[in-house]
């Protein structure tokens, strides 16, 4: 029996050293390097933005229905906030690999909405599961010093005529301002992330 209970144990600490803990405020954020890009087809790295004093990251995939609904605000928060000559920097990347999120199909997705910013394809999951990502659509917002500030959902209802709160832009206004957002973290709203 203890032979048993010590064997279960063991395997709960395998499994938990295979789990990334999501980062937290505060954290330094983890890199990606030489991701693709469904948008420009090139090779897009973390350091490519480290002129701008933010970096948004949404996390997000082509099938999730939340994720779908959200398409229209990731494209008016590009315009609205990280325009050309703007100081902030705005990526989504795909946290899928197979299937309807498979590259193919992230470049037709970016054709059938416009997509302005970069929608990056991470085929291994390795950035994905470095941030410690559970759910579709999910933010992080970074400050020059590239340590996050706010993480959760993009806003406070999934219908967007009844959100009243976009928690995004509120850290990327307080940040650029040079102070901490109001709130920090929410709880991501959508689709379950499974990783390889």
């Amino acid at each position: 029996m203890f032979r048993y209970a010590l064997a279960a144990v063991a395997t709960l600490a395998l499994v938990a050293s295979t789990q990334s803990a999501s980062i937290k405020p505060g954290d330094a954020a983890p890199k990606f390097a030489g991701l693709e890009s469904a948008t420009s087809g090139k090779k897009v790295s973390f350091d490519d933005f480290k002129d701008k004093d933010v970096l948004v990251v949404a996390i997000t995939c082509n099938h999730c229905p939340v994720a779908k609904a959200y398409e229209g605000r990731l494209t008016k928060f590009a315009k609205d906030f990280a325009g050309k000559d703007s100081k902030v920097a705005f990526v989504a990347i795909n946290a899928g690999t197979k299937g309807d999120d498979g590259f193919d199909k992230m470049k037709e997705r970016v054709k059938e909405k416009s997509f302005t910013f970069e929608y990056l394809f991470d085929p291994t999951q390795k950035f994905v599961k470095d941030l410690g990502a559970t759910t579709t659509p999910e933010f992080y917002v970074f400050d020059k010093a590239r340590n996050l500030v706010y993480t959760g959902a993009m806003d406070d209802n999934q219908d967007y005529a009844k959100a009243t709160k976009n928690y995004v832009q509120d850290a990327v206004k307080a940040t650029l301002k040079g102070e901490r957002p109001e709130t920090p973290t929410t709880k991501p709203r959508g689709c379950k992330i499974h990783t390889d």
